[in-house]
């Protein structure tokens, strides 16, 4: 049967199933906490240019 171009799941060499099952998960946590990150970084430069002296 062919997958197209989804992913194959693969075991890699030295991980359990267990941690193989997290993996999708964690890289999503992961995926959202550097878009959480690029918001913040984005509000504090705002921030820094909205109280600057003159405006």
């Amino acid at each position: 049967m062919d997958e197209g171009p989804r992913r194959r799941r693969r075991v890699k060499p030295g991980t359990t199933a267990a941690e193989n099952a997290d993996l999708p998960e964690a890289r999503k946590r992961i995926r959202l906490l550097g878009q959480e990150n690029e918001v913040l970084r984005r509000a504090a430069a705002h921030l820094s240019q909205a109280n600057l002296p003159g405006k």
